[in-house]
This record gives C-alpha cells, sequence and structure tokens, in this order.
C-alpha cells in the first residue's frame, strides 16, 4: 500500500513538472501584448519592434530556445543599441541588457562562450559590453571584455598573420571572420591600449584584399584558404570558387565599422578607405534594377539564384554609412536608398494586422567545408536553406534604416 502511495505521490509531482515546463514554454513564446507596431513608424523601428514583440527575451531571437552567445544575436542586438541612441526608448536597453546580464555572470565569465574553440564569431558579442561597462563601470562587464580580448590575443594565424576563421578551420581566413573580429578588436584597442593593435587589424583586411580579390570583377571571394589543401580552395590561388552576397557584406560592414575607431591620422586610415571604394564600386556594377543583390553576386539569371535581403541589407548599410561618413562618394547613398526601397517594396510582402513585418528571401546560413562538407559551388549557394525574418538580415536592415533615416 506505501509502495502505491509512493508511487501516485511521485506520478503527481513529475506531472506538475511536466505541466510547468510545458507552461513556460508556451508562455516564453507568447508575443509580448505590450508592443504596438504603428503604421507610421520609421522602418527601423519597425523591424526592432517586431522582433522584440515576436521574441519577448533576446535570448529567442534566431528562435532559440535557451540564452546562447552568438553572433547572430549580436549583430542585432547591436542594431537595437545603435537605434537606441537615435530614439532613446527604454524598451530597446532593456532588451539589449537583458540578453547580456543573461549570460555575462557576477565573476565576468561567459555562459555558453567557448573560449578554446578560438571560434572569431563568438567575438562579436563582446561589442555589447562597451557602452553598458562604460555606462555602469561594473567590473564584470571589463572582465568578460578582457577574456574576449584574450581570445584574440591567442587566436590561431595563417603563417602571413591572418586569424583562423575557426580552430577547425586552419589556415583559413573568410570574409565573415572580418566582421566577427575586427570592429571589436579595434574598439578595445582604442579604448583600452591607446591603439597599439591598429596595424594589425588594418593586416587583417591587407592580407584578405590581396590574396582573395578577383582582379577581373574586383569582388572577394568567400573564403582563403592560405595552405591551398581545402579540396573547394583553388590550388593556385587558395580561394573559394564563388562570390556569396552576404560574405561580401561583412566584409564591407567590417570596413565601415572598423572605420569608426580608425584615427584619420593613422598611415592605414586611407588603406582601409581605398578597400572600401573598390569593393563599393564592384558591388554596385552588379546592383540588380530592383535595387537589390542576387544571392551569388555575379550570376544575375542564373537558375535558382535570388534577390537575397541579408547581403543587400548589408550593402544598403555599407554604402550609406560610408557616404555619410565622407568614406564614399555621394552616389553610394543614392545606391543605399535604391537597395533599401527593394528590400521594403520586393521583399517585405506583407505587414501583418499587429503591424509587424516580415523580410523574405534570406539566406539562413552557408560556410565552406565542415560536416557535412559544402563544397562553395554555385548549386550550394543558391540550394541553402532561407528563413524570413533571420537575423543577418534583420540586423543589417536596422542599421541600413538608421543611417537612411527611414
Amino acid at each position: 500500500m506505501k509502495n502505491s502511495r509512493k508511487q501516485s505521490y511521485l506520478m503527481s509531482v513529475l506531472l506538475i513538472c511536466v505541466m510547468t515546463i510545458t507552461s513556460c514554454k508556451v508562455t516564453s513564446q507568447e508575443p509580448k501584448k505590450d508592443i504596438v507596431i504603428g503604421k507610421n513608424l520609421k522602418w527601423s523601428d519597425k523591424m526592432a519592434l517586431t522582433l522584440m514583440k515576436r521574441h519577448p527575451e533576446a535570448y529567442m531571437l534566431d528562435d532559440a530556445k535557451k540564452p546562447k552567445w552568438d553572433y547572430v544575436h549580436a549583430l542585432v542586438l547591436h542594431s537595437i543599441e545603435e537605434l537606441y541612441k537615435k530614439n532613446p526608448d527604454p524598451r530597446y536597453k532593456a532588451y539589449v541588457r537583458g540578453y547580456v546580464d543573461e549570460l555575462v555572470q557576477a565573476d565576468g565569465e561567459i555562459k555558453t562562450y567557448e573560449f578554446d574553440k578560438y571560434n572569431i564569431d563568438l567575438v562579436v558579442p563582446g561589442r555589447l559590453l562597451f557602452d553598458i561597462y562604460a555606462e555602469t563601470k561594473q567590473d564584470k562587464y571589463l572582465k568578460a571584455l578582457q577574456q574576449i580580448r584574450k581570445q584574440l590575443a591567442e587566436q590561431p594565424r595563417t603563417a602571413s598573420g591572418g586569424f583562423w576563421h575557426k580552430q577547425i578551420y586552419p589556415n583559413q581566413m573568410w570574409l565573415d571572420g572580418l566582421y566577427m573580429g575586427e570592429p571589436f578588436y579595434t574598439q578595445y584597442t582604442v579604448t583600452f591600449e591607446n591603439g597599439k593593435s591598429l596595424d594589425d587589424i588594418a593586416k587583417q583586411f591587407e592580407l584578405i584584399q590581396l590574396h582573395a580579390t578577383d582582379p577581373k570583377t574586383g569582388l572577394l571571394y568567400h573564403g582563403w584558404d592560405e595552405s591551398k589543401q581545402m579540396p573547394w580552395a583553388n590550388k593556385e590561388t587558395g580561394n573559394s570558387p564563388n562570390f556569396w552576397s552576404r560574405a561580401l557584406g561583412w566584409y564591407v560592414m567590417a570596413l565601415v565599422d572598423v572605420l569608426d575607431y580608425f584615427p584619420k591620422d593613422h598611415p592605414k586610415q586611407k588603406e582601409l578607405v581605398k578597400y572600401l571604394n573598390n569593393a563599393s564600386e564592384a558591388l554596385a556594377k552588379y546592383q540588380d534594377k530592383s535595387g537589390l543583390w542576387y544571392q551569388v553576386t555575379d550570376r544575375a539569371g542564373g537558375k535558382d539564384n535570388y534577390l537575397e535581403a541579408s547581403g543587400s541589407s548589408m550593402f544598403a548599410y555599407a554604402f550609406a554609412k560610408g557616404a555619410n561618413k565622407g568614406y564614399l562618394p555621394a552616389k553610394y547613398k543614392k545606391l543605399a536608398n535604391k537597395a533599401f526601397d527593394g528590400l521594403t517594396t520586393v521583399l517585405i510582402k506583407k505587414v501583418d494586422e499587429d503591424g509587424g513585418i516580415t523580410l523574405t528571401n534570406c539566406c539562413q546560413v552557408a560556410g565552406l567545408g565542415g560536416t557535412p562538407y559544402r563544397d562553395g559551388s554555385y548549386e550550394y549557394y543558391v540550394n541553402e536553406r532561407k528563413k524570413d525574418n533571420d537575423p543577418k538580415a534583420t540586423g543589417p536592415f536596422i542599421l541600413a534604416a538608421l543611417e537612411l533615416n527611414r
């Protein structure tokens, strides 16, 4: 009898636990009802509030089920951080801060951050710490910043001095990595080190510019393997075989963001501005009449190629910011507005009853090598899965909207 009662009690406890977990899970995924997305808002606010309504906690971005130190969250939250500077809505600040405080512990350790994987993608969330530390002066944020800086100090490098993209991708530099590492690295060295590493930062761009640029189109290939050993690598140049718009987008965004912290009188500053002009000039030739760019940049009209949201948003942002800052000629502001028009008329096809917006044709993910193996072929890029409102598109969309005041 006792065993029967004990089993019944345990079953009741188990049932309550399951119901509690299920209830929490459902509640956490419910949209925030207190967020109203007005039709007269700017696009930057519309997108930010859409994301906040659909993902009530910032860690839920990209449909994540639990908090994770991740570059996609960082990209969107950086854009919301920039939005807060233009429109100081306290909800924006709280959304960013909630993510950081969920992950940065009292001792400065960062939950889920795997230092020893030397994944340069995990450096970019560190950008969220600068403003919070400057405001609060809490030691835990400084310790977290120092930990990420330590990763860069120990990050494996190619023989010529370029950061490996990850420990598992030896001797490889990807265009993505310039955005993941260099803006944080630049802001850190200027803020805390009197700019001692600016030459090293410029060298990362010099290497990729030297080795990954196609002399015919002026576009840059997605990846460069200095060892030329990877099956995707050209045996003479080490480059991957195609131009991927998002990779190029990471590159030009890295340039305009790094230049925020590069002193104008630094010998390498003009060099970086030149790289931005070279890449922008090449990209402008491939802008579609819609204002957008194709997933595989130079293959308009190719089978299954499509006008892609993340690369187009990134180019709109880099062109607009480059023109606003005087790095690029004024005509690029017009090209940026044309791109933004394409995003809002071609790729945002409907507005929900609650005012929420959805950006379509976002490539969800693409890379080189790995398991399962990604060969960098044209067919590979055009057949990778898509995801509406993917963070790699929505973050740059907000940044572009801010630069264009739209």
